[in-house]
């Protein structure tokens, strides 16, 4: 036996808890997509800075590690708004042999969450990672 004066609270309930519900969710699913492009672009970066210190030459390492990003983000599923940013620093080929250098990458993707169409959810958000790698210490850089 319900209260006459209980009737159509359920309603209410709902309506008030259903925005909070809503906002958890989406937070659920942009914290997890985020957390998965940081990891691939993370793992983009290390990829490309050690395939930089396979090189031999800067310019072979530079062109080395743009392909190596872009083939390790297409592999993890993670398409970047206008491609990736591949930023590699070769000052370590300018180093004598036998002096420690290394060359570093950095990787900037643009990720977007266009499809999660709720108030509050950027549209596109920029995630950056960068790898240093030593280059081999006896051998010819160029």
């Amino acid at each position: 036996m319900t209260r006459s004066g209980s009737r159509g609270s359920a309603a209410i309930e709902m309506a008030v808890l259903m925005p909070m519900f809503l906002a958890l969710l989406t937070a659920g699913v942009v914290l997890g997509r985020t957390g998965t492009a940081i990891s691939a672009v993370e793992m983009a970066a290390y990829d490309g800075a050690r395939t930089a210190s396979l090189a031999r030459t800067a310019g072979e390492a530079t062109a080395g590690a743009a392909g190596t990003v872009a083939d390790s983000l297409a592999g993890q599923g993670l398409s970047c708004v206008g491609g990736p940013e591949v930023t590699v620093d070769t000052s370590g080929f300018g180093e004598p042999v036998g002096t420690p250098a290394s060359v570093t990458v950095t990787v900037t993707c643009w990720v977007t969450y266009g499809d999660v169409d709720l108030v509050g959810v950027p549209a596109d958000r920029p995630l950056t990672a960068s790898f240093t790698s030593p280059l081999d210490q006896y051998r010819i850089r160029r």
